[in-house]
């Protein structure tokens, strides 16, 4: 038998550490590769992705991290609590360095898939799953799925949903298991189709 994975939450010190560890877990994933194009120069771009979205969240309360035996963290959930599922147009307008760094020419890309993803994003108050991935030598350990159900079982405790969006058929699977069942599924034009995923508190 496996033993328990611990799995805690993120303090403020942790975010250049959850960046790292996203940008890897989410390096060969339909949407980031969509946004950047240019595999040799991707790592880095994922990088700084996640460094720019760690800061939009103005706090990690709501991130959880799962940590293999020797205690560092191979895995990361970002939540974004109800009513905070969208970055607020001054904090948008605050990152435009930043979004200017990261995506270069892609900007234009990158804004549109945006608002193709908020076009069928759910608004019934919920629990929004932004990101979540582990580290791909760890991967089928179960470090992911612990990390998010430490947050789903919030979610039922407070009688709130979840909601998710993935781009990555693979996935599917995991999050069914977790309870969430599709609601959307559409195509970006000439990019990915994402599926729009939805979790009722159990």
């Amino acid at each position: 038998m496996r033993p328990a994975i611990m799995v805690r939450q993120a303090v403020a010190a942790d975010r250049g550490a959850t960046a790292a560890l996203l940008a890897q877990a989410f390096i060969d994933d339909p949407a980031m590769a969509f946004l950047f194009r240019d595999s040799v120069r991707r790592p880095a771009a994922l990088a700084r992705f996640f460094t720019m979205i760690g800061r939009a969240d103005a706090v990690t309360d709501h991130w959880s991290l799962a940590l293999c035996p020797a205690g560092t963290a191979v895995a990361a959930a970002m939540w974004r609590p109800p009513g905070h599922w969208q970055t607020p147009l001054p904090t948008m307008l605050g990152l435009l360095p930043r979004l200017l760094a990261t995506f270069g020419t892609a900007l234009p890309r990158a804004l549109a898939l945006q608002g193709q993803l908020e076009a069928h994003h759910p608004h019934e108050p919920h629990w929004y799953l932004q990101f979540a991935g582990c580290v791909p030598a760890q991967q089928g350990r179960g470090y992911g799925g612990a990390t998010i159900r430490a947050q789903l079982a919030r979610c039922d405790a407070d009688r709130l949903p979840a909601a998710l969006e993935t781009a990555t058929p693979a996935n599917l699977g995991l999050y069914q298991a977790l309870g969430f069942v599709v609601t959307d599924h559409y195509r970006i034009a000439r990019g990915p189709e994402f599926w729009t995923m939805w979790r009722a508190p159990q």
